[in-house]
């Protein structure tokens, strides 16, 4: 795969200054201008490299278990009345899309020559697939997670542990995916030269969003090559995918960005309702503001204060969303929807029932707008399906009774 596709002349993907419009830069603290300064002026180098992009291909190849399948969810379509498409993600080693950016970034620190490794999770998924690359390669692995998720992630937890990582609770603020992500830069201040710190979303000062969203747009390429071996067509009518920071959506929409034919539709996580005081639905709320290190959408109060984000969804929980889905935003380049807690929960029965397929409920998100589309038989629509729902069953089973009455 060509993860150093030329992006250049791009309404759509970063600049040489790091920005997508005016969203992105690198907004960083004094003691962090070495680390985030190493990593701008080596890293599309490295991936560039013949060498990095034979051994990053061969991992996803022989050990992540890529090209995901490209399905045709037929139930599903029946029921939409159009061809929907769910690419696979939650059919890759360790369950989810996170495990090509830790492969990509564990390559990279290696050639920077780091010894060890930190990471902040939500979900637990990039914690756990950052843990899974720290193993495969024999270096030291510590994960922040905010106490509220290591309670309701519990079983991610214990991977991460039996994997050898190291897991610390983050117990400031909302106890979340934005209070982990504050420690983990804690961290990387005080430990500047020996560690690498892999960001598991497209948020973050530059190169991350960037950097990121490549090793991510190995999904958006399958997606091209798939659907022209199913179709006869490379480009879908629809791509569909949730957001929080955003990594798996970066992914799947990267090679479409300029082609605007395609329908890019993220998904926000609506919470309790957009309007409730309980949401993270980013887009509807923000406004532009920096947190960690980049300038994006934020959910903030007048005096500029982070408003703590809500979703049923640990890996959504986020008050921004990555830069380059602000830039998304505001060009309307995408159309950006949202999903309540129940109306997730309701697809994501749905899609068990229909094709017998549990889906993560960050996924859950997007399934559960595909009525909002004014579908046509004919038209393609391909939904990333970013991980599974082993992770979500205490959930699942909490609102069993809710969502399987006859």
């Amino acid at each position: 795969m060509d993860i150093a596709v030329n992006t250049s002349g791009s309404r759509y993907h970063v600049d040489k200054n790091g920005y997508y419009g005016r969203f992105g830069g690198a907004y960083i603290p004094e003691m962090l201008y070495p680390n985030v300064e190493e990593l701008r002026q080596n890293y599309m180098q490295i991936l560039s490299d013949t060498g990095f992009q034979q051994q990053f291909a061969h991992l996803l190849s022989d050990y992540v278990g890529r090209p995901s399948p490209l399905y045709l969810a037929q139930r599903l379509s029946e029921k939409y009345q159009a061809n929907i498409y769910l690419k696979r993600e939650d059919l890759n080693h360790t369950g989810a899309h996170k495990i090509n950016n830790t492969i990509g970034q564990i390559l990279l620190a290696q050639r920077l020559g780091k010894k060890r490794i930190i990471a902040e999770t939500g979900a637990g998924q990039h914690g756990v697939a950052t843990a899974t690359v720290c193993a495969l390669m024999g270096m030291e692995c510590v994960v922040y997670m905010g106490s509220v998720d290591i309670e309701r992630q519990a079983p991610n937890v214990a991977r991460m542990k039996m994997l050898g990582a190291t897991v610390m609770p983050a117990t400031s603020g909302s106890r979340t995916l934005k209070d982990a992500t504050n420690e983990a830069i804690r961290d990387w201040i005080n430990n500047p030269v020996d560690t690498h710190y892999i960001i598991g979303s497209v948020v973050g000062p530059h190169p991350y969003p960037d950097m990121v969203a490549r090793f991510q747009s190995v999904i958006s390429e399958e997606i091209m090559r798939q659907l022209l071996e199913k179709t006869g067509r490379a480009y879908p009518d629809y791509v569909m995918a949730c957001v929080g920071g955003g990594s798996n959506a970066a992914g799947a929409f990267f090679h479409f960005l300029d082609h605007e034919k395609v329908q890019l539709i993220p998904v926000e996580a609506a919470g309790k309702g957009v309007n409730s005081g309980f949401s993270a639905a980013t887009s509807q709320l923000g406004r532009p503001g920096v947190i960690h290190a980049s300038k994006t959408l934020l959910m903030q109060t007048e005096d500029g204060q982070i408003v703590e984000p809500h979703s049923i969804s640990a890996g959504l929980d986020y008050p921004g969303v990555g830069p380059l889905h602000a830039h998304l935003f505001e060009t309307g380049r995408a159309r950006f929807l949202h999903a309540t807690d129940d109306e997730a929960l309701a697809a994501a029965f749905e899609l068990t029932r229909l094709e017998g397929i549990i889906p993560a409920l960050e996924s859950s998100h997007a399934l559960a707008r595909l009525g909002d589309l004014a579908l046509q038989p004919d038209d393609v629509v391909v939904v990333c399906l970013s991980g599974r729902g082993d992770k979500d069953m205490a959930t699942y089973i909490r609102h069993l009774e809710q969502f399987t009455k006859s």
